[in-house]
């Protein structure tokens, strides 16, 4: 009997502590990841701004080739906004609610009953720009949730990471057509 009462004060301290703690985490999630590219900020931009540019480069397009893209209203810029359908990444939308030439763009992208607001930064550094990709979510208040966040970074930043390449290789390759075009 004292063996039982033991085990039950255990259990009821374990989830005492477990959703106490909860209540100290925080709701919103962020997962951030930079790369220079050797280009201007103007070239930069215009391949985040533009949605149709995103095939090239975006890391979940890149997943499914076959992934349907429906553009809504606007291309580029405030406002742009496509969905999409596919078997391997699930349905979404991603809208394009602040665009500011050269230096930031903002985006929310519903999926899989999560919202979710990208940020990307473009900072002139040296011959290239830096882009600073910020994906952040609000989880909410349930502790499980809370907990899962921190699993957030190890499965969303490799796909920022791969996102990022993915627009340094593209924007590179558009460097070398330029070139090419030059020298005919």
């Amino acid at each position: 009997m004292k063996l039982l009462n033991i085990a039950g004060v255990s259990v009821i301290f374990f989830v005492v502590l477990f959703f106490g703690i909860a209540i100290f985490l925080p709701s919103e999630v962020q997962v951030k990841r930079s790369v220079i590219i050797p280009a201007s900020s103007v070239v930069v931009f215009e391949q985040v701004n533009d949605l149709r540019k995103w095939r090239y480069w975006s890391p979940w397009q890149k997943v499914d080739p076959d992934m349907t893209i429906t553009y809504e209203g606007f291309l580029t810029g405030k406002n742009a906004s496509y969905r999409w359908q596919s078997n391997k990444v699930g349905n979404g939308k991603l809208t394009i609610t602040q665009s500011q030439p050269y230096q930031s763009i903002t985006a929310n992208m519903n999926y899989t009953n999560m919202e979710v607001t990208n940020h990307y930064h473009f900072e002139a550094v040296g011959k290239g720009t830096r882009v600073t990709w910020v994906f952040t979510t609000d989880v909410g208040d349930n502790p499980i949730d809370k907990y899962m966040a921190f699993l957030l970074d190890p499965m969303i930043g490799p796909d920022l990471k791969q996102g990022l390449a993915n627009l340094k290789s593209y924007v590179k390759g558009l460097s070398t057509v330029v070139s090419q075009r030059q020298t005919d």
